[in-house]
């Protein structure tokens, strides 16, 4: 007898192809059988010792969230049900060019400042790593030798990267710099990395140039990886910044994957056709290009990231010494309210749509939940010294949403070929972006049984087989025989995000049950005490 047989399950197995109804049965961690229409056949039905009835329930490949910032979260928290909840069983992260490996002490302490507003200061965690193999063994070994959550694939960052050979200078990279990047490039690629990442917005990785970049992705394709690149804007000169990351890539031969690819902020409203037209024509050339967004109009970063790269040269403690100098501080308000900063993707910026989600320091409490212009017109000032104050007191650890996107947009984004899901979601703050606990019941709910935007089979295509054939995961991202039993089991009539704008931590419905390599992490609508993910490495 086998160790478990899921009864009447509607298989949508991640092809895109239409549902089948079947017995499914896993043993030993991978699914061994596949008997369609059992019921109606008349024959032997499989048995094994544990039998689940998925009477009503759509059984599916586990979600890849393709762009996740859970890199210390998953070793803060071994219940990590924001993710669980949702049907991910694997999470991509060292995202948007910052995360913590590799490094040396130096570097390591410059990031855990730099993006506090994301994965908090870190002061709970053992950071006994430094090389990216090392980072992915923490991860193995989890709590205690039991591993993580949920299973979760690694991307080099190149802004960290620079900051460790570079610094944080605004600088062309020498000769002998960009060889030791492009050898720590492939030290992390034969460790594990399944690719690179940039946040070509934040400091330091916005420094690079596209030559610079074009060399480090020419080690990355050697190795079989991708590039993933949040781009240099989302806003003013949005084309531009995707025609650079075509163009760069091909030059490499890299493959590219366009990080939460949207058109955002009032001068790319209605223009996603355009986006997708370019990608097509890119496409039809030859180009290997795949893209993940997530179901909602607002972003989410940090306070700090908002502010010009000039002001951000040299790391944290630059920043806050040039913030506390009035005729710098002038300046950058110039910067962001009249001409439009770099880091604000070159528009001006709209305090009314700058919603504080979360601080450091909780004697600021009171800025959560707020427009930094509602907090200005509340203490009588202009915006900027309320936006200023803050920067200063939370010492760059807040986080925002950025009300700026756009729904027709979002749509037509998410009907594309090569479109996968990713949440980008920041887990930390009192007010997080609800696409953390909600993306991908949100796209299954909203997106495909309230709209119709796309069909079911098509969305958990989306969701699964997609994003594996991106990382290069032979045996995940289907519901086959022999492949990986990440499985996850919802009801199509009642699936939906619990998360809110207002109650951001408010689980899923209709996910009774998630399996990660055959075993229960979702149970019943529970977390168990299940820790059945692992770092997953490159496939050579």
């Amino acid at each position: 007898m086998e160790d478990l047989v899921i009864r009447d399950a509607e298989v949508v197995d991640g092809s895109g192809e239409p549902s089948y109804r079947a017995d499914v049965v896993v043993a030993g961690g991978r699914i061994v059988s596949i008997v369609k229409e059992a019921a109606a056949a008349g024959c032997q039905r499989p048995k094994a010792r544990r039998e689940l009835d998925a009477e009503g329930l759509v059984l599916a490949p586990g979600f890849i969230d393709m762009h996740a910032h859970s890199d210390l979260a998953l070793l803060r928290d071994p219940d990590h049900g924001a993710k669980a909840a949702q049907g991910v069983t694997l999470e991509v992260i060292g995202q948007d060019g910052l995360s913590y490996a590799p490094v040396d002490d130096r570097t390591l302490a410059e990031v855990r400042r730099a993006i506090t507003g994301w994965n908090g200061s870190g002061d709970d965690i053992d950071f006994g790593w430094r090389t990216v193999g090392e980072y992915l063994d923490r991860l193995d070994a989890g709590f205690e030798g039991r591993g993580i959550a949920v299973n979760a694939a690694y991307l080099i960052p190149q802004g960290t990267l620079r900051a460790l050979v570079v610094g944080w200078e605004d600088r062309a990279a020498t000769p002998d710099e960009l060889d030791r990047m492009r050898r720590l490039v492939a030290q992390g690629m034969a460790q594990g990395a399944v690719g690179m990442s940039s946040g070509l917005t934040y400091t330091p990785g916005m420094y690079a140039e596209g030559a610079e970049l074009t060399e480090l992705c020419r080690v990355v394709a050697s190795y079989g990886g991708y590039y993933c690149p949040h781009h240099r804007s989302y806003g003013a000169g949005a084309l531009e910044a995707y025609e650079e990351m075509v163009a760069l890539t091909r030059e490499a031969g890299c493959p590219l994957h366009l990080a939460h690819a949207t058109m955002n902020f009032g001068v790319n409203k209605g223009r996603a056709p355009e986006l997708l037209a370019l990608l097509d024509k890119a496409l039809e050339s030859g180009a290997d290009i795949t893209l993940d967004s997530y179901p909602y109009t607002p972003g989410c970063t940090t306070l700090v990231a908002l502010l010009p790269s000039w002001a951000s040269e040299g790391g944290p403690e630059a920043v806050l010494a040039r913030l506390s100098d009035d005729g710098t501080a002038e300046r950058i308000r110039h910067h962001l309210e009249v001409i439009g900063t770099d880091g604000c993707h070159g528009v001006p910026v709209e305090w009314d749509t700058i919603e504080i989600s979360g601080v450091s320091d909780a004697s600021l409490a009171d800025f959560v939940g707020r427009t930094v212009q509602q907090s200005a017109d509340a203490r009588g000032e202009a915006p900027w010294v309320t936006a200023r104050h803050l920067l200063l007191r939370d010492r760059l650890g807040s986080t925002i949403l950025q009300h700026v996107g756009h729904e027709e947009n979002v749509q037509a984004i998410m009907r594309h070929r090569v479109h996968t899901g990713g949440s980008d979601g920041i887990l930390r703050g009192e007010k997080p972006h609800p696409r953390a606990y909600g993306t991908f019941p949100h796209y299954l709910g909203r997106y495909v049984r309230e709209l119709g935007v796309l069909s079911l089979e098509e969305c958990v295509a989306h969701l699964t087989s997609r994003p594996a054939a991106r990382l290069r995961l032979p045996d995940r991202g289907l519901v086959r025989e022999g492949h990986r039993a990440d499985l996850v089991l919802f009801d199509p009539e009642t699936v939906a995000a619990g998360s809110t704008f207002e109650e951001p931590r408010t689980l899923p419905t209709g996910i009774p049950h998630v399996l990660i390599d055959g075993r229960f992490v979702i149970e019943d609508g529970r977390r168990t005490d299940v820790l059945a993910g692992r770092a997953i490495r490159r496939t050579p």
